[in-house]
């Protein structure tokens, strides 16, 4: 704000500490506060305190919020990061790599936290292409690199959003799918999975086609096929790194003889697993597996399909057409148990003025540096949330609360989606 919190004088913006988005030239924001929604996201200032003020950013900066709250700021509402969501680090998101580097085009560049585009696409209730798009720009812009989709989600609808997305900024994104459930619009809950070659063969070119690149960056089996040995799947998704039309391979929910005869046909980047404070069965079989043959883990639903929030306290706050609706953790009393447990978490967020999600993920990311969150949200608000996580610090004592913390109810109401078996290849 213009007397000193942090913000600087009228004229410029002078502390560059927390979100940052690329300023467009010189033109006054006024009412920042209602710019939060990221309806302007190219001038976007995450400071809800700014309300009415008249901002003016030079052409070219990174502008930040707040990094602390200071005597000299006018406003008694003005909030520490952690009330709107922690730092962001933005442009200078660490990155690193994964994947051999022989692999075409070299190993994949990633974060500690990517994005999950599923709920974009009419999943956990009704889709909006426009805000999902937006949310991917504004990822982006943030520094985001590994977005994740898949053939599924949407029945093909959230492929094309993510490919118009990124039509403009193919460079700037680590592009991962999906392939293996066969998709029936009759019966949208039917979870057939086709591991034939000649399946994997046209289900990547149709996923080409639908994202509109020339080439994808990460291609999982999204489940391995119960009848079809792993040997023939990945042999044929093999021969589409040979081709040139993806860099890398994923498992997702392999069980870990499973990855291990995969490894031995071509070398797997990743494995995606769900991975959570309610979800560590991963912790006894997979993830040591994975560690051992130099495979990062990539940890999707990290927030527990929305639990891990505390947005969550009843089937009342889901949609009709809520795909949580059918899962076991979100009936009777296996909800009610697990709403208390978040009360756990929602106790340390106060402790650290966080949210309930931020400790979530903070807590997922000190699992280890190959432990990848892929955090899935349909809302700019959302994004930013959850990339605030990276700069929470929980204690000793905190990790031994949450460790203890333990859901009620199976992750999938069909055991068959877990860990996945497949059947010995018969020469």
């Amino acid at each position: 704000c213009a007397t000193g919190c942090g913000l600087g004088a009228p004229g410029g913006i002078t502390a560059l500490d927390v979100v940052a988005a690329r300023a467009g030239g010189g033109e006054p924001i006024a009412d920042a506060a209602t710019n939060t929604d990221a309806t302007r996201t190219d001038r976007k200032i995450f400071h809800p305190s700014l309300i009415e003020a008249d901002v003016t950013v030079p052409e070219g900066s990174i502008v930040t919020g707040l990094s602390r709250r200071t005597d000299s700021c006018p406003l008694d509402n003005c909030p520490l990061p952690s009330e709107v969501g922690g730092t962001i680090p933005g442009m200078t998101l660490d990155t690193f790599t994964i994947g051999p580097n022989e692999a075409p085009g070299g190993p994949l560049v990633v974060n500690a936290q990517g994005l999950g585009c599923m709920s974009m696409s009419l999943v956990y209730g009704e889709g909006d292409d426009a805000t999902g798009e937006e949310t991917i720009h504004r990822a982006l812009d943030l520094g985001v690199r590994l977005l994740d989709t898949a053939d599924l989600y949407g029945m093909n609808d959230n492929e094309v959003l993510v490919g118009r997305a990124i039509a403009q900024r193919r460079d700037d994104v680590t592009l991962a799918t999906k392939f293996g459930f066969v998709i029936d619009r009759a019966n949208p809950l039917a979870r057939n999975v086709d591991g034939r070659p000649e399946y994997v063969r046209a289900a990547c070119d149709a996923s080409l086609a639908r994202l509109g690149v020339d080439v994808i960056d990460l291609y999982y089996q999204h489940r391995p096929a119960p009848d079809v040995p792993i040997e023939e799947t990945v042999g044929a998704m093999s021969e589409l790194v040979a081709a040139g039309k993806v860099r890398h391979l994923g498992l997702s929910e392999a069980s870990v003889d499973t990855i291990r005869r995969a490894v031995a046909v071509h070398p797997i980047t990743a494995v995606q697993t769900e991975y959570s404070v309610f979800s560590r069965d991963v912790e006894e079989r997979v993830l040591p597996a994975c560690r051992e043959l130099g495979i990062a883990l990539v940890a999707y639903s990290p927030l527990g399909r929305g639990l891990l929030t505390g947005t969550v306290k009843g089937t009342s706050d889901l949609a009709d057409v809520d795909y949580r609706m059918t899962q076991p953790r979100f009936a009777g009393e296996n909800l009610a148990h697990n709403v208390a447990q978040v009360e756990r978490i929602e106790s340390i967020a106060g402790a650290h003025g966080c949210t309930p999600a931020q400790v979530a993920l903070a807590w997922l990311a000190g699992r280890g540096d190959d432990v990848i969150a892929i955090p899935g949200t349909k809302r700019v608000t959302r994004l930013e949330e959850n990339l605030g996580a990276l700069d929470v610090e929980l204690t000793d004592g905190d990790r031994a609360v949450l460790d203890g913390l333990r859901a009620a109810g199976g992750r999938y109401g069909d055991v068959g989606l877990v860990e996945v078996d497949t059947p010995p290849l018969v020469r």
